[in-house]
């Protein structure tokens, strides 16, 4: 958890001779004594006055006061919109402290939003402008506030030699420099590093006046410290003593100021401190007072994790019953917070990986426990599964925008099952929905790095160079975790489609290349995959007016190799269905917008360099004149909707790849397939020879015009007429085409 401050003294903005400063010292008052309501109203006021007496900079500096407490508040997007009115203002003028104020402030609202890239260009301005000044604390606190953006962007190093500039001495932002600084370190696992800067810490909290930096300051570095004890697994005296007190000081300072907010941060975090140690009575009394003061306080974002810690208390000491109703509750608290994240406030920003994600596995992993669970039991940790696969979409988009509906699978197709994975600290579970029946569930009991060291064989004998016996000894052990253990009741049922919602990296692998022994999966059944019933509407495909938008560039590129396959490709479907080609020079982001907004294409096909990644910033598409990302695709398509066209059924995406490295990459294919609004995505996992994708599409095109061919089917034909060519048989080649969402 990185703790960010947003209202230290630079910041701040105050004028001593002019007619409202009174409110401008009244406003900060106001909002270090946690009342927010109070000080946006006050500066409001000065920003009237100011306005009266002709005072242009004091209008500014009101308006970026304002702005701190409407984040203060959650109203993040809010601030977002007052500071650019501001930067538009500020930009017209010379370099100013006033100016780099206002830069500062946008910078952070942008990063709270989500939008780290147009963050991280507003604080490296700021960082310029404060480089020119003969301001040593300017420079100081830029860099700390580029800092944080680099933290958020993953940039662990580069955000560590900025948080060492600005934590010098008498620097204005020393102290949660520092804490920051900390932070990455236990991150990084430099805990020589760690245990040298603690004792330089000590005194810089000492020195901080009372007030909400000095309350939250002390219960970040107690958490800092427990994070570090939880890695290292031991705790000292000493450490478990400076824990303690930072947070009862903490808890009296918060209760002196009546900020009931801050008091039941205090509360719950001793509460952790009181678990880590084992006492877990203790633990449990301060964790129930923390959580009753942020339901009373609405504080959504507080209350998930002190049910969360109730769980684990309640876990501990034999209670399943009353853990799964405090997880329950937990996972109740996320589902509103992802709805509206300004809900969530700048003290207590946190990972997803760390704090949101285990919330959902330890539910699923209690309602799955021996005895076997409940028919009910099973249905809510569906229902868990099918809620983080949405909440993972949501923290990949940083933004709450998708339409989540319950469907049940017999009212989509009754030839179709569907197969959960979910990875456990300590086994595998996978539960089985089959049309007309009650859900069951089946379990491996192995290691969470066994599973994961099972899932990178597979990925690693993809390549194009490994043997027969590698591969199919990797396929078949996935094959034996999540499918065998169905097969009785598949065939019972004459299933015929498998539809995979995958977990962690599980989602890298190409589930059509499973083999139990004597065939692929891809010969047995049609597969196809999907973040969650909940996110699409199958339909089945309309052929009438199937026509094709196809975009491709065939041509290389100073950064990008040439894909001569795609001329080719675009041959074949433009022979097969009504197609409009734009190729290479013409395959500009306008003349995609262009087409997309005035023209009612079901398909479209994009033959081009793209990414998937496990962060939005870094999933594109390529076109001749840039890329377009992710977030990108959605405005595109919003346009499309205006115009009010036909929903795009299938969006196809030949040629582009997971990000090297990232064992999350798949979820982008995912975001894609969510923000496209296309029904249907099919998207490769890697990129492959050009000749033998010309040859699967034009397979795919084939299938997918006959009368009562499910796309799911049509992709079955396409890889099954690869893996017979006498070329093609490994599955580099016809394995790694993914269908995301609708098969109908």
């Amino acid at each position: 958890m990185i703790t960010v401050f947003c209202g230290h003294p630079m910041t701040r903005l105050a004028w001593s001779e002019a007619a409202p400063s009174h409110l401008i010292q009244q406003g900060e008052q106001q909002l270090q004594q946690g009342q927010p309501n109070l000080a946006l109203t006050t500066w409001q006021q000065a920003e009237q006055e100011y306005r009266q007496m002709g005072d242009a900079e004091g209008m500014v500096g009101s308006q970026i006061n304002q702005a701190r407490a409407l984040q203060s508040l959650g109203f993040y997007r809010r601030a977002k919109t007052l500071l650019e009115q501001v930067e538009m203002t500020l930009q017209q003028q010379p370099d100013s402290s006033l100016k780099l104020t206002g830069l500062f402030n946008l910078g952070n609202v942008l990063r709270l939003v989500g939008d780290l890239e147009a963050s991280g260009t507003v604080l490296r301005q700021a960082y310029t402008i404060a480089q020119s000044l003969p301001s040593i604390p300017a420079q100081q606190t830029a860099a700390f506030h580029l800092a944080n953006t680099l933290v958020a962007q993953q940039q662990p190093e580069a955000a560590l030699k900025l948080y060492q500039q600005a934590a010098l001495a008498q620097s204005p932002v020393q102290f949660p420099a520092s804490l920051n600084q900390l932070n990455q370190l236990i991150a990084l696992k430099r805990y020589a590093e760690v245990q040298a800067l603690l004792p330089a810490i000590e005194p810089q909290l000492a020195a901080l006046p009372a007030g909400q930096m000095a309350i939250y300051g002390q219960i970040s570095l107690a958490e800092s410290l427990l994070k570090l004890v939880a890695e290292r697994g031991s705790q000292t005296d000493h450490e478990r003593t400076m824990m303690a007190q930072w947070l009862v000081n903490a808890l009296q300072q918060a209760r002196t100021l009546g900020d009931r907010r801050a008091e039941s941060y205090a509360l719950g975090r001793l509460g952790a401190v009181y678990e880590s140690n084992h006492q877990w009575v203790e633990a449990e009394r301060l964790t129930t007072q923390a959580w009753l003061m942020a339901q009373s306080k609405l504080a959504l974002d507080l209350a998930y994790q002190w049910r969360w810690q109730l769980g684990r208390l309640r876990t501990v000491q034999g209670d399943r019953a009353g853990a799964i109703t405090h997880y329950t509750q937990a996972v109740q608290n996320l589902q509103v917070l992802r709805n509206d994240l300004g809900l969530t406030h700048p003290e207590v920003q946190f990972s997803f990986r760390e704090q949101v994600e285990p919330v959902y596995r330890e539910l699923v992993d209690l309602l799955l426990q021996e005895p076997l669970a409940s028919p009910e039991q099973l249905q809510q940790a569906r229902q868990v599964i099918e809620s983080l696969q949405i909440a993972e979409l949501t923290n990949f988009f940083r933004a709450a925008c998708l339409d989540a509906q319950p469907r049940a699978i017999d009212q989509i197709d009754p030839t179709a099952a569907v197969i959960y994975p979910i990875i456990l600290r300590d086994r595998l579970e996978v539960i089985l929905s089959i049309p007309g029946h009650p859900l069951r569930h089946y379990t491996t009991h192995l290691p969470q790095a066994e599973i994961r060291a099972g899932i990178r064989r597979m990925q690693q004998s993809m390549r194009v160079t490994a043997f027969l016996p590698e591969r199919l000894a990797a396929a078949q052990e996935i094959d034996r975790w999540l499918v065998q253990p169905a097969v009785p009741d598949l065939n019972l049922n004459q299933i015929k489609t498998l539809v995979f919602v995958l977990d962690g990296g599980f989602r890298n692998l190409p589930m059509a290349a499973l083999h139990d022994g004597n065939q692929y999966l891809i010969e047995r059944y049609r597969v196809a995959i999907t973040p969650g019933l909940q996110l699409f509407n199958p339909q089945p495909l309309s052929r009438q007016k199937l026509q094709v938008l196809v975009g491709g560039l065939s041509q290389g590129t100073q950064d990008y190799t040439a894909l001569p396959g795609v001329e080719q490709e675009v041959y074949q479907i433009s022979h097969q269905l009504p197609t409009t080609v734009l190729m290479n020079q013409a395959f500009t982001t306008q003349a995609l917008a262009a087409k997309l907004r005035t023209m009612p294409f079901p398909v479209v096909h994009l033959a081009t360099h793209g990414q998937f990644s496990s962060k939005a910033s870094d999933t594109y598409i390529r076109t001749w004149d840039g890329k377009v990302q992710v977030n990108d695709l959605q405005a595109l398509l919003q346009q499309r909707e205006g115009a009010d066209l036909a929903a795009l059924e299938l969006l196809i995406l030949s040629a582009c790849q997971t990000a090297q490295g990232d064992d999350r990459a798949a979820l982008g294919m995912a975001g894609v397939a969510v923000r496209s609004g296309a029904r249907s995505t099919l998207a490769s996992l890697w990129t492959v020879n050009d000749t033998s994708t010309a040859l699967l599409i034009t397979q795919f095109y084939q299938a997918l015009t006959q009368p009562d061919m499910t796309r799911a089917e049509a992709v079955q034909q396409a890889q099954l007429a690869l893996l017979h060519h006498p070329k093609f048989q490994h599955p580099y080649f016809w394995a790694p085409f993914i269908l995301v969402g609708n098969w109908l």
